[in-house]
């Protein structure tokens, strides 16, 4: 259903998700002059949550730049608690998952994000500390 959706409508669709898995104050902020934050939202467990998503044409992957541009904003310019970057596909092997980590990125791939959405229970890793 995502692989047919803009990039606009990926980032709506994900903010419903959000606030149908417990998430409030969500808001949809993509476009223009963002800065990286598709969606923010209040998690249920009080952090401030700060979302890239990243619709992407099945044979493109998310790689490590987008995973650097996104963790230089994330934390000190949206002030993000839980940083998270969602795609309907996948992100490359190798680095980037090693870099989102040390950064402290939560990476949210087709996978992930299916079972979530079919749950409406984000990953263990997201749901709270």
């Amino acid at each position: 259903m995502t692989d047919t959706m803009s990039g606009a409508e990926f980032e709506q669709w994900f903010g419903r998700l959000l606030a149908a898995s417990g998430f409030r104050d969500v808001t949809v902020v993509g476009g223009a002059g963002d800065r990286g934050a598709d969606v923010t939202a209040i998690a249920p467990d009080g952090r401030r949550v700060v979302v890239q998503c990243k619709r992407q044409h099945l044979g493109n992957r998310v790689g490590s730049a987008a995973i650097q541009r996104f963790a230089g904003t994330c934390h000190r310019v949206h002030h993000g608690d839980l940083c998270m970057i969602v795609t309907n596909g996948w992100f490359t092997n190798g680095d980037g998952a090693r870099l989102a980590h040390e950064l402290g990125i939560a990476l949210v791939d087709r996978r992930l994000l299916e079972v979530w959405a079919y749950t409406r229970r984000p990953p263990p890793a997201l749901a709270g500390r």
